[in-house]
């Protein structure tokens, strides 16, 4: 079952291709995290904080404690393009939280 995750406004920015999954990928299929603790705590690729899961939402914490470099797990198969599933509702950021930037989401746009 697909975990899809939105943004505080609503915009679905990343998934899962299942609940246990250690991958993350963009709504393009770009693999652009993984789960190296078997937390709700996401990593670049590269080994940097990406965001951390709150239900159904990817929020970056702006006090984030550095846990370690996790290492380099090695690609995933690419998932496909995972089916739109609409829009979420609006919810406020929780404290201590901001929307993960773009440039971690999309980052074949970016470079």
């Amino acid at each position: 079952m697909t975990v899809y995750l939105h943004d505080s406004q609503g915009v679905w920015i990343a998934f899962r291709t299942d609940p246990r999954s250690r991958d993350l990928f963009n709504p393009d299929g770009d693999w652009i995290g993984w789960f190296p603790w078997g937390d709700d705590d996401a990593v670049t690729p590269e080994g940097d904080y990406l965001g951390t899961i709150r239900g159904d939402r990817l929020f970056a914490r702006n006090a984030y404690h550095y846990r370690g470099s996790p290492g380099y797990p090695g690609a995933p198969a690419y998932p496909g393009a995972a089916p739109y599933p609409g829009a979420a509702s609006y919810t406020g950021l929780p404290d201590d939280c901001e929307d993960v930037p773009s440039s971690l989401l999309w980052p074949r746009v970016a470079s």
